[in-house]
């Protein structure tokens, strides 16, 4: 059973290594370096970076709340792997493909609880949403779909656009549309409630 933390170090640990990321790759965007004979851009110097402090903030989260979801051990796997990748080969298109297979994972995980006729989101997070089974179908059905459209954006930026713009899109533009997305689920929220008597069906 997770343990609970302070809730501004959870956050801190959860959102830290992003914000890092963010702040060095504005650093060090236009700068060039060459070790062993090699040049790398800025962008890749931040990659290496950011791996290790991604397991370290992911370790502190695992030892001070005894518990990792799912969700962040694929992610954790993914960051190592093409991060490793892309400063490996001196490739940044495998960085910027992260978010993708992320997306794509998740939403291919919920679709297939779907097809078996459950919601697979409902298990990690019924005890922070108490909503009728009903309620939970809907929800699943619809972030599956957003997860899908994230995925097919995030590839639409990286391939179109600039480094640049796709850092800022990753920082700020994906935390964003998750955050909008549940703001404006509201209406499935009031609606299967466990503790309010209303209505069933879909919002």
């Amino acid at each position: 059973m997770a343990e609970k933390i302070n809730p501004m170090l959870k956050t801190g640990l959860e959102l830290g290594p992003v914000v890092l990321f963010f702040a060095a790759y504005l650093w060090l965007k236009d700068r060039i370096f060459t070790i062993g004979g090699t040049e790398y851009e800025g962008f890749i110097l931040v990659t290496a970076g950011f791996i290790p402090v991604m397991l370290i903030s992911t370790l502190l989260l695992w030892k001070l709340t005894g518990h990792l979801s799912k969700m962040q051990i694929v992610t954790l796997v993914l960051v190592v792997v093409f991060g490793g990748l892309s400063v490996w080969l001196n490739d940044d298109r495998f960085f910027k493909m992260k978010p993708t297979l992320i997306y794509v994972l998740f939403g291919a995980a919920l679709g297939i609880g779907l097809l078996r006729g459950e919601s697979y989101l409902q298990s990690v997070m019924d005890a922070a949403l108490p909503l009728k089974d009903e309620g939970w179908m809907v929800l699943t059905r619809r972030l599956c779909a957003f997860f899908f459209a994230l995925a097919v954006l995030n590839e639409i930026i990286w391939r179109t656009q600039t480094t640049e713009i796709w850092v800022y899109f990753k920082t700020f533009g994906l935390t964003a549309a998750i955050f909008l997305f549940f703001m404006t689920q509201g209406g499935v929220f009031k609606r299967y409630s466990i503790a309010e008597d209303g209505d069933e069906g879909e919002a």
